[in-house]
């Protein structure tokens, strides 16, 4: 790849603003900013990690939650799902199947 102008320019532009950057984090107002940022990702830190730790109850209790959805608003939705899966019905303990037409 050729370097043109274009690319000269950048790389310039770049390296003025890393310089202006450096000389500015050096001063009193760059060193509180720097702690500033460094306080927000130590508390994004401990929020991600809180969240990792909730999130297996977190999904448990949304998968009990939408269970309860289904078969308290779609009483046939076990029945439905199991057809398009292709799964018997399980057998109560007498061995027969279940009764699912609500008679």
């Amino acid at each position: 790849m050729a370097v043109n102008a274009k690319h000269l320019a950048t790389f310039i532009l770049g390296a003025a603003a890393g310089a202006a950057l450096t000389k500015y984090i050096h001063t009193e107002e760059g060193e509180k900013m720097m702690d500033d940022l460094k306080e927000k990702g130590n508390q994004f830190k401990s929020e991600a990690e809180a969240a990792l730790e909730n999130a297996p109850e977190y999904f448990d209790s949304l998968k009990t939650q939408l269970a309860d959805l289904l078969r308290n608003n779609f009483p046939d939705a076990e029945k439905a799902i199991n057809d398009v899966l292709g799964k018997k019905p399980e057998l109560p303990a007498s061995g027969t199947p279940a009764d699912t037409t609500g008679a």
